[in-house]
């Protein structure tokens, strides 16, 4: 698989090459922060490389500290951005920063002893296609 992606203003741009082996909905505290939303959508990968194609000086990390949590992002946006973690053995990748559809599905959400309580039964909520009038 190849993908591409970008921040929202578009001064980073990557590529991934390889295949996601998972996709979970991260509902811990830190992601919570992170996204300012009930969870982060993160693809996850071994195997797949990250190729930065432009705005690499733009890309700033955060680690917070005593934590295993990473947060790569634009500095002229704030979009979240991959990360390579743990040693650079696993590419940790926003789903919503790539710029295609892709086939592979959530396969859990996780951390949900944290789930923010308003996130429950929203498929019943109204939907609009767009904002509401």
């Amino acid at each position: 698989m190849s993908a591409s992606g970008s921040c929202l203003c578009g001064e980073v741009n990557f590529e991934i090459d390889g295949d996601f082996e998972s996709f979970y909905l991260c509902h811990c505290q830190y992601c919570q922060k992170d996204t300012g939303s009930t969870h982060a959508s993160n693809l996850f990968s071994s195997v797949a490389k990250l190729i930065w194609r432009s705005g690499q000086e733009n890309i700033k990390t955060y680690k917070l500290p005593s934590t295993k949590h990473i947060r790569s992002f634009c500095s002229n946006c704030g979009s979240a951005l991959p990360s390579v973690q743990m040693n650079d053995k696993l590419l940790v990748v926003p789903a919503g920063s790539l710029n295609e559809n892709i086939s592979i599905k959530p396969n859990a959400h996780i951390f949900t002893a944290s789930r923010a309580n308003w996130d429950c039964e929203l498929e019943s909520i109204k939907s609009y296609k767009q904002f509401p009038q």
